[in-house]
């Protein structure tokens, strides 16, 4: 039995055009809500082309990346977690749009302010009412033998 070793079949670096629309379609919408995403391509160390969805200046941080390794599409997260894997693009699309983070920094500060906000005045006012409460037990005898 002779082994025969077979090449590699390499792309040409290059997203095609269907791809390209793809992926773009698919994060339209995150990249359109003032959010200030982009986009950008790029390529591995061998050649296998990446597609890069970026957050807001001034970072730019990579929210999600896609990479085309052979006939597979992976999908990645900003950290490079595998999060989906399928010779699907389309499919692939999918998943990537409902990972992208779609609540903004500024609204999760605004959240998280106002649970702390929140959260003081429970811990600050609750005391007082209880106070007020057993008080108010107390004297609600005395003041209806007045009456």
């Amino acid at each position: 039995m002779s082994v025969v070793a077979f090449k590699r079949k390499q792309d040409n670096g290059e997203w095609s055009e269907k791809e390209l629309s793809t992926l773009v379609a698919a994060f339209g919408a995150a990249m359109a809500r003032g959010a200030g995403r982009q986009w950008e391509t790029g390529t591995t160390e061998n050649g296998d082309v990446q597609f890069y969805l970026l957050g807001p200046l001034p970072e730019q941080a990579c929210e999600l990346c896609v990479s085309r390794i052979g006939g597979r599409y992976i999908l990645e997260d900003g950290r490079g977690r595998l999060l989906f894997e399928h010779r699907n693009l389309e499919l692939v699309a999918l998943h990537g749009r409902t990972a992208v983070p779609s609540t903004s920094w500024l609204m999760v500060r605004a959240i998280t302010l106002w649970c702390a906000i929140r959260n003081t005045i429970h811990e600050k006012a609750e005391p007082l009412l209880v106070e007020g409460e057993e008080l108010f037990v107390q004297f609600v005898p005395q003041l209806a033998a007045l009456a």
